[in-house]
């Protein structure tokens, strides 16, 4: 099944509260059909002209192609970083019952309660 229609978008942040946050946010709005928070992650990292480390939690999204822009413009409003890693990769193979479960999740209508 060609599978260039979709992605993995990977932000980060400082805290594992945040991470939650930006993780269901994401999941509420349709925007990723699953994400995954790994951490902690030491960062190294130059940020005004110094070389900073710290402790982050990794935040890994399933999307599609049709909603990255939507994705990425919740990521900026919603994070606390000025300058968020927000970095889209394409997903070159994967199952066609999780691909097809990936559009199902990110189009459909959400359900009445």
């Amino acid at each position: 099944m060609p599978t260039a229609e979709y992605l993995t978008v990977l932000t980060t942040t400082d805290s594992a509260d945040r991470a939650d946050e930006l993780a269901r946010g994401v999941i509420e709005a349709r925007l990723a059909a699953c994400a995954q928070i790994s951490a902690p992650v030491t960062s190294v990292y130059r940020w005004q002209n110094a070389v900073e480390t710290s402790e982050e939690w990794q935040v890994l999204f399933k999307t599609t192609v049709t909603a990255y822009a939507a994705l990425e413009a919740h990521l900026l409003a919603a994070h606390t970083y000025d300058t968020p890693e927000i970095i889209a990769t394409p997903v070159v193979r994967g199952s066609a019952g999780y691909l097809a479960w990936i559009v199902e999740e990110t189009t459909s209508e959400t359900p009445a309660p």
